[in-house]
């Protein structure tokens, strides 16, 4: 097997870093998780993970973004994907339970605190959530007719309203467990339908 360049070496340093801090960042959340327990993790030094990342809150964007671009990806071949509002509401549904019992809320609500009072950091976040709304907004103009006009409520702020609905609705699962999806399903389900028309 061919000898890695300096560059692929720290390329997949630098994944494996990023896969550690992952598993470390779902499992035990954002503020419980060190530096020192993702290079434990990767079979790294501290060193290793500062030479790669800035600070651990650049290592914990690098790993949202990830998951966000994964989540989103999924989400749309729900919505591309499926030809009925019922079978899109199954599909929805199965994500929804997944992404809530991965760890993924709590990482992101963790990190958000956390990261408030870094200029450079809020304005990664508020990126990070505009492109998922306009990700969000694409799948539902892709599901109007062809030729139907915007409806009532422009399609952005559909888009807008439901990421928040989802992340209110991810932030009241960590305090409670037993909040459903059902009432985003009953929504979405109302969406779909005007959508379909």
């Amino acid at each position: 097997m061919p000898r890695l360049t300096r560059a692929e070496s720290q390329n997949r340093n630098r994944q494996v870093l990023l896969d550690a801090a992952r598993e470390r960042f779902l499992a035990e959340g954002y503020l419980a998780t060190s530096i020192a327990k993702v290079a434990d993790e990767a079979g790294f030094s501290t060193g290793v993970v500062y030479s790669n990342f800035g600070s651990k809150a650049e290592l914990a964007l690098h790993v949202l973004r990830d998951i966000q671009r994964e989540q989103v990806a999924e989400l749309d071949g729900i919505f591309r994907g499926q030809s009925d509002v019922e079978g899109k509401l199954d599909a929805f549904r199965q994500w929804a339970e997944r992404a809530m019992a991965s760890g993924w809320p709590r990482l992101e609500l963790e990190f958000a605190l956390d990261a408030r009072t870094e200029d450079a950091l809020v304005a990664a976040e508020a990126e990070r959530q505009r492109s998922a709304v306009d990700h969000i907004a694409a799948a539902i103009e892709d599901q109007l007719p062809e030729g139907a006009p915007g409806g009532l409520v422009p399609v952005r702020a559909l888009a807008d309203s439901a990421v928040n609905v989802a992340i209110g609705l991810a932030v009241r699962r960590l305090i409670d467990p037993n909040v459903s999806v059902e009432y985003l399903l009953q929504l979405l389900r109302s969406l779909l339908t005007l959508i379909s028309r």
